[in-house]
């Protein structure tokens, strides 16, 4: 099965119809505070503007995700903070939890969220949510399908490394946001052809 590709980070039209055009199969709005942060209005304009078959994913750190809902439905919520699995499964709809990774130990939590649809992997750094452009073992991603759900690889992908995580990790999604961008928030429209041809290439 093909490696599915998101493309996190989307704050205006432009960049996500060049990452749909590419072949994206997911584009990301990051609702926390952020240098990719939008307001829901903005995503709610952009998500109209799309075509269909494209999920829409929205990103929230340690905030109730349905004041951002009642204003732009996105598919699926992406909890990127220190959400308890309680607060996970409060939410009822789909969703799935990014867990910040340095070694095995920090996998032993994924079954404790047993309510989403997949496990997001991402770099750990201090104080710092995502996007950081950090890589973490991708041996940990291969480790965490013992669990049962989907993993998503983010973290430190660009297009030069993304077919080689996919070889090794063989994920149900790879996750790029500062490794397709000239500068937080604005993507390059050839990086980002470039990634989604990598990343189907190898998978």
């Amino acid at each position: 099965m093909a490696v599915r590709v998101k493309i996190c980070g989307i704050t205006n039209l432009a960049d996500a119809r060049t990452a749909v055009e590419a072949g994206a199969d997911a584009l990301g709005f990051v609702f926390a505070p952020s240098p990719r942060q939008v307001t829901p209005e903005t995503a709610a304009a952009i998500l109209r503007e799309l075509p269909p078959f494209v999920t829409t994913v929205g990103l929230v750190v340690d905030q109730d995700p349905r004041p951002v809902l009642s204003v732009c439905p996105v598919d699926v919520v992406q909890f990127h903070g220190s959400e308890t699995p309680a607060q996970v499964a409060a939410l009822a709809r789909r969703c799935y939890k990014a867990v910040r990774v340095r070694d095995a130990a920090d996998l032993e939590a994924l079954p404790e969220y047993g309510s989403v649809s997949a496990y997001l992997l991402d770099a750990f750094v201090p104080g710092v949510a995502g996007g950081t452009g950090r890589r973490f073992p991708w041996a940990l991603a291969a480790a965490a399908k013992r669990y049962g759900k989907p993993v998503i690889v983010a973290g430190g992908l660009t297009p030069e490394n993304v077919a080689l995580c996919v070889e090794t990790t063989s994920p149900y999604g790879v996750d790029v946001s500062s490794g397709v961008e000239t500068e937080p928030g604005k993507k390059d429209a050839a990086k980002v052809r470039d990634f989604i041809a990598a990343a189907r290439s190898a998978g």
